[in-house]
């Protein structure tokens, strides 16, 4: 994967596939995280006497213009944050969008609109990736949340360029995510959290080679302590993945790693904020009673072995921590994480969500900016917008 740097860029229109599928309501733009993440890259473009052509999707629009998904906000956003005027082209492709990309001077930036107003884009239609490849000489994508699907933008114009790079972004996280399950240093332990174990199983199997240990937590849990023989009480335990996560605990055992499940929790009578919380000593949980976050005696557990790691992994939340009263769980996490010297690594929305709640998002050494993105790269899974910029081409 060729490196920003390895581009020769001045003077040249370079097509930056960046993430700017941001939260919007009424025209506002409600968390602008993603934007500023995509700033490094579009100012070293800019340094270096690059013309740039930003390409994004924002929403589900459904294949065609939509007002309410208008990039228009995230163009006036960029023109504030770079001190530069960013025009909105009116489409992605045709001739206005041409001209507009063939008429920029050095170091001048072009937002295209909603690549995902055309069905050509989340079904790469050749047609469609032609004709946005047709607006620039070289391709660089800083796109981490997108690059797990094969979209137009992703796969379809690289491999029309002969030149193509990662962002700094992009490079950063298939860096540090390489690491993890590569070559991490010991201790290195992963927090596991979420409410399904279908949804983190194939993360959890790829970690019990390079992990010392993964600490389980969210709804998940559930499902293991029940293929345990404990009583899980009316907690959410998917019945048809028990075998799975005995055959996980099994393979842990065998891999030298150890997973930890909670051995108390806090409970509730029905799934409501308002519930009462009660805590549970010990892994079972009464009939009539739902687990909805771990419980003290868990917490310190969990805080221990991340107090002692070198390396740190955490995805996925420990409870119900939208809800104040079953958050302490999930916070003792992010506090922990946030306390470690170790590398630390936080990544899925749910976790970004409550170290941003904890304020203690710069305490960490990285924060992954793609959730399924992330999540299938710990799987082992090839990602198709990484494969694409591995792959060598001959066209001109």
């Amino acid at each position: 994967m060729r490196r920003l740097e390895q581009l020769e860029l001045a003077g040249r229109r370079v097509f930056l596939r960046v993430d700017f599928n941001v939260p919007l309501r009424d025209g506002v733009i409600g968390n602008a995280v993603r934007v500023e993440n995509a700033l490094p890259t579009i100012k070293a473009l800019r340094d270096a006497g690059a013309r740039i052509i930003l390409a994004s999707h924002l929403g589900r629009p459904g294949g065609k213009a939509d007002p309410a998904c208008s990039l228009a906000p995230v163009a006036e956003l960029l023109s504030s944050l770079l001190e530069t005027p960013v025009p909105l082209a009116p489409d992605c492709v045709g001739k206005q969008a041409r001209a507009m990309a063939m008429a920029l001077a050095d170091g001048e930036v072009l937002l295209l609109e909603n690549l995902r107003f055309h069905d050509g884009e989340k079904n790469n239609d050749p047609a469609f990736a032609a004709e946005l490849a047709s607006l620039a000489e070289l391709y660089v994508n800083d796109a981490f949340g997108a690059v797990h699907r094969a979209h137009a933008s992703i796969v379809g114009v690289p491999a029309l360029l002969a030149e193509h790079a990662a962002g700094l972004l992009l490079t950063r996280e298939v860096e540090t995510l390489s690491l993890l399950v590569e070559s991490p240093e010991q201790p290195f332990v992963a927090v596991v959290g979420g409410a399904k174990v279908s949804d983190k199983i194939a993360v959890m199997k790829n970690l019990l080679g390079p992990a010392d240990s993964v600490l389980v937590g969210g709804a998940m849990a559930y499902t293991f302590l029940a293929a345990m023989g404990h009583s899980t009480g009316d907690s959410r335990v998917e019945s048809d993945k028990t075998e799975l996560a005995a055959q996980l605990l099994d393979e842990a055992t065998r891999a030298g790693c150890e997973l930890q499940l909670p051995v108390d929790h806090v409970v509730a009578d029905n799934f409501d904020e308002n519930a009462t919380p009660v805590a549970v000593d010990g892994r079972d949980i009464p009939g009539g009673l739902m687990g909805l976050d771990i419980g003290p005696r868990s917490r310190r557990a969990y805080r221990d072995a991340i107090a002692g790691a070198r390396t740190l992994l955490w995805n996925g939340p420990m409870g119900v921590f939208e809800w104040p009263a079953f958050a302490e769980g999930t916070m003792a996490v992010a506090n922990g994480v946030a306390d470690s010297a170790a590398m630390s690594v936080v990544g899925g929305g749910d976790s970004v969500a409550a170290l941003t709640e904890s304020g203690r998002q710069a305490d960490v050494t990285h924060v992954s900016t793609g959730g399924g993105a992330s999540l299938e790269f710990l799987e082992g899974k090839i990602l198709p917008g990484i494969a694409a910029l591995d792959e060598e081409n001959d066209n001109a």
